[in-house]
């Protein structure tokens, strides 16, 4: 089946009963009918009601045939949430349509209406009707604070008032983009450990609860007093035979509470973050990682226009890293009374030699951003190099964790039997 460009460009994907800005609730119908040529369609469309709709249908060149309300998803809102990498997608998709000429309000409803998340294409339909009710882009921006973070915001201000936004939305869309890039190499080191551990622990469990107590059975009959390791072992399984369910508890409430605690504890991020950096190999990948951020973060701000403190106030969040946030801070307030950026970089003691005389370099040419962008290059491909190293440096070690962990219990249940033969 087909269906014509207008009725493609006039369906919108969004949940029934949504208020429009003049305070009137548009529900979402599916319909069908038949053009002209007596070619089937369907499609979906917001209008008042079905009357309204079955009109202007016809008004398209379309004979309305099935009309009906668009049913409400069984649970709540449907689609899931909002992630970092929708919002990267549709600053690429939006950029390169504005740079192609395309009016915002006509991207916007382009793009809303081929996003597969329910949410973002809400989100999107949201953002055009607050701009055909004459809001801009920045300040229907500001209206979703949790998916458009104080730096997009910064920027596309920063770019509508210089009469820019396109150049700014397709630097927004790379930076988005290299940023989702750098983050899923930092996850994908942080995560392959993770979850070989979680693994190993998960084998553990079933071997302490399933399989020791057959041995032990075996142990009973031998009337002799175990080695000590074996013993240990026993005692370990007779608990987790009985007691598996507050192990799981406990294990559970732990990451739990931990999760809670970070999250709303400064103090702790704080503490955290600065341990994680100390540490051997993945303390200097997180430094990199972090010098990558600032620097390409600081770059197109300063880029796009943004005021040195106003951009240093946004970049301290965008580092991922509470200890390098609180230094960018320190640097904004010694910035703001004058110090020279590379001056301020060198109080705070953090950043490699080579980054503050960069920078330095780049102040007194007058070329920040370029030098910035040359900083953010050369330290992302070190993280990228990190990266590898690491995969390969883990996976003997893990596999030597593993074999330790696994081998051990195995040769605590068999010490026994090996007593046994000798003494026989």
């Amino acid at each position: 089946m087909s269906i014509s460009r207008t009725a493609a460009r006039k369906t919108v994907a969004k949940k029934p009963a949504t208020p429009t800005r003049a305070g009137v609730e548009l529900d979402t119908f599916v319909w069908e009918g038949t053009d002209k040529r007596g070619v089937k369609m369907k499609g979906e469309q917001q209008s008042k009601n079905a009357n309204m709709l079955r009109a202007e249908l016809r008004r398209q060149g379309i004979q309305p045939g099935v009309i009906k309300t668009k049913p409400k998803p069984l649970f709540g809102t449907a689609g899931k949430k909002i992630t970092a990498k929708e919002i990267a997608v549709f600053s690429r998709q939006f950029a390169t349509m504005i740079k192609s000429g395309v009016p915002v309000v006509q991207a916007l409803e382009i793009v809303g209406n081929g996003n597969k998340n329910p949410r973002m294409a809400q989100l999107l339909n949201t953002m055009r009707q607050d701009i055909e009710g004459g809001s801009s882009i920045n300040e229907a921006l500001a209206k979703h604070p949790v998916q458009f973070d104080e730096l997009y915001q910064n920027l596309v201000r920063a770019g509508e008032s210089a009469g820019v936004l396109e150049t700014v939305l397709d630097t927004i869309a790379t930076y988005k983009e290299n940023t989702e890039k750098l983050k899923g190499k930092i996850k994908k080191a942080m995560f392959y450990p993770i979850a070989v551990i979680a693994v190993a622990i998960l084998v553990s469990a079933i071997l302490l609860i399933f399989v020791v107590p057959q041995f032990e059975a075996v142990f009973a009959d031998f009337g002799a007093e175990l080695p000590a390791f074996t013993q240990m072992l026993v005692s370990a399984s007779r608990f987790m035979v009985s007691y598996w369910w507050l192990a799981l508890l406990i294990l559970i409430g732990s990451v739990t509470g931990f999760m809670f605690a970070y999250k709303r504890s400064v103090p702790m991020q704080h503490g955290i973050d600065r341990m994680l950096l100390k540490m051997p190999v993945i303390g200097q990948l997180l430094h990199n990682a972090a010098v990558a951020r600032f620097a390409r973060t600081l770059a197109i701000t300063f880029k796009a226009g943004v005021p040195l403190v106003e951009a240093l106030d946004t970049v301290a969040g965008a580092t991922g890293s509470s200890v390098y946030e609180k230094a960018v801070n320190r640097m904004r307030d010694d910035v703001s009374v004058g110090y020279q950026v590379n001056m301020a970089m060198k109080q705070v003691n953090l950043f490699p030699h080579m980054v503050v005389q960069m920078t330095a370099i780049g102040e007194e040419a007058g070329a920040l951003d370029t030098m910035l962008f040359k900083v953010a290059d050369f330290y992302e491909e070190e993280v990228n190099n990190a990266v590898d190293a690491l995969s390969s440096l883990l996976e003997p070690l893990i596999m030597v964790f593993i074999g330790g962990l696994v081998g051990g219990m195995v040769i605590g249940m068999y010490l026994p039997i090996f007593k046994l033969a000798a003494v026989v």
